[in-house]
């Protein structure tokens, strides 16, 4: 955490980043309301050709996110668009990694074009949750990040295998927690479709991240609140209510003293 006050009650964490799953639509189709969630949000994991995207969209995407100073990040995922990449597809970890290096180069072609930087690596749904309980996909795909790019950060859920392979490489890795997910004991999501998977009302998810950030502890719905650390907060950017939630967020935080800041500042340059 960064800038720790041990007395109780106060803010621990004076500055987080805030991000959200955005450019998940696919031709015509629109996912999300992401021109304005680019104006509240300080990264963006971009979705790049897998579960969602397209060229024109990605393009598009990194153009918004250029003009607001919001720093990006590519969110491969399972070539699954029909299951919006929620859904694990037998494969393994050296297809897996490969299948990242695909769609994080592809963003990075379109970046270029754009002239922003692919500052960092966050899988998408039914990936990112395998990354963080299998090893093996988790070093995989540490270790196709690592061949694009020794810069290219990885943006981990907190505690999860993903975020322990990232740092026993060496590659720069930064931790995650959910405004709108709920967690459990072993520091996992609560999977979609079980009770309490969603938080839904934004003044609870708020205040929820408010205790997070004073005591470092996040509740979880099969005991005593659990230590995790955390350099960014995301809203799903395709959740039904998604720019209200994040506003309030905001405005809670900020009220609260904690600035909002990328966690990769100088990845908002131009490249």
């Amino acid at each position: 955490m960064d800038n720790e006050l041990r007395n109780k009650g106060q803010i621990m964490v004076r500055r987080i980043d805030l991000n959200s799953d955005l450019g998940e639509g696919f031709g015509p189709w629109q996912m999300g309301e992401d021109e304005t969630m680019l104006g509240l949000v300080t990264s963006a994991n971009v979705a790049c050709g897998g579960h969602a995207s397209d060229p024109e969209t990605m393009f598009q995407t990194l153009q918004l996110a250029s003009q607001n100073g919001v720093v990006v990040g590519a969110h491969p995922g399972y070539a699954d668009r029909e299951g919006f990449g929620r859904r694990v597809i037998p494969m393994r970890p050296d297809e897996i990694g490969r299948m990242c290096a695909a769609q994080i180069g592809a963003l990075q072609g379109i970046a270029a074009q754009v002239g922003v930087k692919v500052a960092y690596v966050k899988p998408h749904g039914a990936l990112g949750n395998l990354a963080a309980r299998d090893r093996d996909v988790a070093d995989a795909i540490v270790a196709a990040t690592r061949q694009i790019s020794l810069e290219l950060a990885v943006l981990a859920i907190s505690g999860a295998q993903l975020e322990q392979a990232a740092r026993a490489a060496g590659q720069p890795v930064y931790s995650e927690i959910f405004a709108d997910r709920g967690y459990l004991s072993n520091g996992q999501l609560v999977p979609r479709g079980q009770d309490g998977a969603m938080i839904h009302d934004a003044d609870e998810a708020a205040d929820r991240l408010i205790g997070y950030l004073q005591s470092g502890l996040m509740p979880v719905i099969d005991g005593a609140p659990i230590a995790l650390e955390a350099h960014s907060i995301c809203v799903h950017g395709d959740s039904e209510g998604a720019v209200s939630m994040t506003r309030t967020i905001r405005e809670k935080i900020t009220a609260a003293g904690v600035e909002l800041a990328p966690f990769l500042p100088d990845a908002r340059a131009p490249l």
